[in-house]
């Protein structure tokens, strides 16, 4: 019976606890920051893709109106 006396009387009720805090100046400005990082990465990716279409457009050699032409065959005469 002692010892359960002895857990009894080291029960802890109440903690002091710091008031949270919500920074939203920080949040606003990791999210401006990771949209700049999306932003760079698309805009690098853009380049590069689009750059080597036109070197690969220019090397074939044939004519962009010819590359861009769907080629469409006559219906044959019913």
């Amino acid at each position: 019976m002692s010892r359960l006396a002895l857990v009894a009387s080291e029960t802890v009720t109440w903690i002091k606890v710091d008031r949270p805090t919500f920074d939203l100046v920080g949040v606003v400005l990791s999210s401006l920051g990771l949209a700049g990082i999306c932003a760079a990465v698309a805009l690098g990716l853009g380049t590069v893709l689009g750059v080597g279409f036109i070197v690969r457009g220019r090397r074939d050699g044939s004519r962009l109106s010819e590359r861009l032409s769907l080629h469409l065959l006559e219906a044959p005469p019913h």
